[in-house]
């Protein structure tokens, strides 16, 4: 190939691409001015969104999060519109095109993450539990140590840190102990049948009416429940102020120890299982024949 001929292409195609250039130069100005206005403008949104937000949800790392799509979304639309002052319309369909495929590669791909991901927002959003509240969640129960838009971290009460997904967080149902500021202990007992009831359910309140702990707008019940195997059932109520496992137990205990005592002042029994064999059923041979059947059969 011609040497001349070949130097004289090149330069026309950088004159072209000159010529060419210099037609686009407002177009270029025009898109930079778009790009500097447009992020300026998107960052006082941004800002903007943060404040009002922070009136709704009470929550910095969701704050950060809705104001960064924003801001994305913003920056995402001025960077669009500059692609097509410079007249890359196609580029910009090529783009588009490709987030769609790549968005719903993802979305398959992170499915789980997602879920746990909208879940934490949720929670967020609604707010059915704070860090330090006692609470339990599906067979965990402990303490909320932290929140986070995956997952909420459990300290539990044998001293493990329990991660859960938000999305099991979400979908199950949440015991949350803290959130009356008060807390019922259900103690069940059993008193023997040969009792007076009416005077058991007096001595019971009367002892454990004045343990340290127990709310003050809360009244002390008790019910008689069932005729058991062996006893009488009753379950008796107490509210206590402070919803922390240590001071649950310790009431609980409280309370026991304070029936047992007053029982034992007042001759009450709790008994033990006890088995009673009838032989004088339908179709039995009642005790004492069977007795004396057994004498007279020795004496022989």
């Amino acid at each position: 190939m011609d040497i001349n001929h070949a130097y004289q292409l090149i330069v026309d195609k950088l004159s072209l691409w000159a010529k060419e250039l210099i037609k686009l130069l407002p177009n270029i100005a025009l898109a930079a001015i778009i790009l500097v206005f447009g992020f300026f403008l998107a960052k006082s949104v941004r800002n903007l969104l943060k404040k009002l937000l922070r009136k709704f949800i009470h929550n910095e790392t969701l704050e950060n999060l809705f104001s960064s799509i924003i801001y994305i979304f913003f920056l995402g639309i001025i960077i669009f519109i500059a692609l097509s002052v410079l007249q890359l319309d196609k580029a910009v369909t090529s783009i588009l095109a490709g987030a769609g495929i790549l968005g719903l590669a993802l979305a398959f791909a992170f499915q789980d993450i997602a879920a746990n991901f909208i879940s934490g927002i949720f929670l967020s959003i609604r707010r059915p539990l704070f860090v330090g509240d006692i609470v339990k969640i599906k067979d965990y129960m402990g303490k909320v140590e932290e929140i986070n838009l995956r997952d909420t971290v459990i300290r539990t009460y044998q001293g493990q840190m329990v991660i859960i997904p938000n999305k099991d967080v979400f979908q199950n149902p949440i015991e949350n102990y803290t959130l009356l500021g008060k807390r019922r202990i259900d103690l069940k007992v059993g008193i023997s049948y040969g009792e007076d009831l009416e005077r058991v359910k007096a001595i019971t309140l009367e002892a454990v009416k004045d343990i340290e702990g127990l709310t003050n707008d809360d009244e002390v019940t008790m019910f008689y429940t069932e005729f058991g195997d062996s006893s009488i059932n009753y379950v008796i109520r107490l509210w206590i102020s402070i919803s922390e496992q240590i001071n649950f137990l310790e009431v609980q205990s409280q309370c026991i120890i304070r029936i047992k005592k007053a029982y034992d002042k007042h001759n009450i029994m709790i008994p033990f299982p006890i088995r009673t064999l009838d032989f004088g059923i339908k179709g039995g041979v009642a005790f004492n024949e069977m007795t004396e059947s057994r004498n007279d059969k020795n004496d022989h």
